[in-house]
């Protein structure tokens, strides 16, 4: 299945879950505080099948945005080979390797649905390395946590990104910033005080993806 933009991604999936809402109003000022009522999982809702965020990757590479090879937030082309070609939408803020290339973002960080999770918080007893030292986070979570998996290779939750915004995001919330900078040129994404203000032809898709992630996580402030 081929989509020429996030918006056809949205309504395939709603298509294909009838229990999804659709939001009924945009958040303007992107102030997610999202609280939950009772445990729902990925299982219940969402994504059942694709427990690799590998395959997720190579999914939306290769069959969602095959004809569409634009990233989410600043409009930037890439190539087949997960490079991101000059434009004059987004201009790097340092040089490195990252402003070149393309990432897959979650919308709704992992970091945020991850941390609803036990084996993130605490460990398991299964994450242990080859020294037997125990570790915790997202690769235990990843290890041990079947939930996890189908939560973080949700294609839903997955938007292309330049690799610089992905990692100057990291997992931060969304909110309003103050003032207009512009440290990426043309692309209007500013990132500033641990937070993260999106394009405005982009809050709608991020909303949808929200209300798409209450329905995943644990009742607790994914933001």
């Amino acid at each position: 299945m081929l989509f020429r933009s996030s918006k056809n991604k949205f309504h395939y999936l709603l298509r294909q879950n009838p229990r999804m809402k659709k939001l009924t109003s945009f958040i303007i000022a992107l102030t997610f505080i999202v609280l939950f009522t009772g445990p729902v999982y990925a299982g219940d809702h969402g994504n059942t099948t694709i427990q690799s965020f590998s395959k997720a990757k190579k999914i939306l590479l290769g069959q969602i945005y095959q004809d569409h090879k634009t990233t989410f937030y600043c409009d930037c082309p890439f190539s087949a080979d997960k490079k991101i070609l000059p434009s004059d939408n987004y201009t790097p803020k340092k040089k490195w390797k990252r402003a070149h290339r393309l990432e897959w973002e979650h919308v709704v960080p992992a970091h945020a649905f991850g941390q609803s999770f036990p084996e993130w918080r605490n460990g398991h007893p299964k994450c242990k390395t080859r020294k037997g030292k125990p570790f915790k986070g997202r690769n235990c979570a990843r290890k041990v946590a079947l939930k996890f998996r189908y939560m973080e290779s949700d294609l839903y939750n997955l938007v292309p990104s330049v690799g610089e915004i992905n990692g100057l995001r990291s997992n931060y919330s969304f909110s309003m910033i103050p003032g207009e900078k512009r440290a990426f040129g043309k692309c209007d994404m500013e990132i500033e005080g641990r937070k993260a203000e999106p394009p405005p032809d982009k809050r709608g898709n991020i909303a949808r993806t929200y209300e798409w992630g209450s329905g995943h996580a644990n009742p607790i402030d994914i933001l």
